[in-house]
């Protein structure tokens, strides 16, 4: 996936943020903490930039897709196993990489 390297690339040298229109018809914009594997299919970690979600630091994980245009696709994880998989491969990488790391010092003050 050409592509996810782009991006991948790109939020490493910029933050990306991505608006979630959520089940009430809400939106939430969040930062793109990383896109990872786990299993045989790619996800990827949001954090909310502000509100409640955002004070308490909660991620927020879907499954991660793109079209044939290359065009980001997010689909909600339903099943309680593949998300078991899901957040303990995000934890072994918060393990590898410090947190504060990965969404930057001056964000957490």
């Amino acid at each position: 996936m050409e592509q996810n390297r782009d991006l991948q690339e790109e939020m490493e040298q910029e933050e990306v943020t991505v608006t979630l229109t959520l089940d009430d018809g809400s939106q939430l914009e969040c930062v793109v903490l990383t896109i990872f594997d786990a299993g045989e299919r790619e996800y990827i970690a949001l954090l909310p930039m502000e509100g409640e979600e955002a004070e308490e630091g909660e991620v927020y994980l879907y499954r991660y897709s793109e079209d044939a245009e290359g065009n980001p696709n997010l689909d909600n994880i339903k099943d309680d196993e593949e998300y078991e998989i899901v957040s303990d491969a995000f934890d072994e990488l918060l393990d590898e990489q410090e947190y504060d790391e990965l969404v930057g010092e001056d964000e957490l003050e």
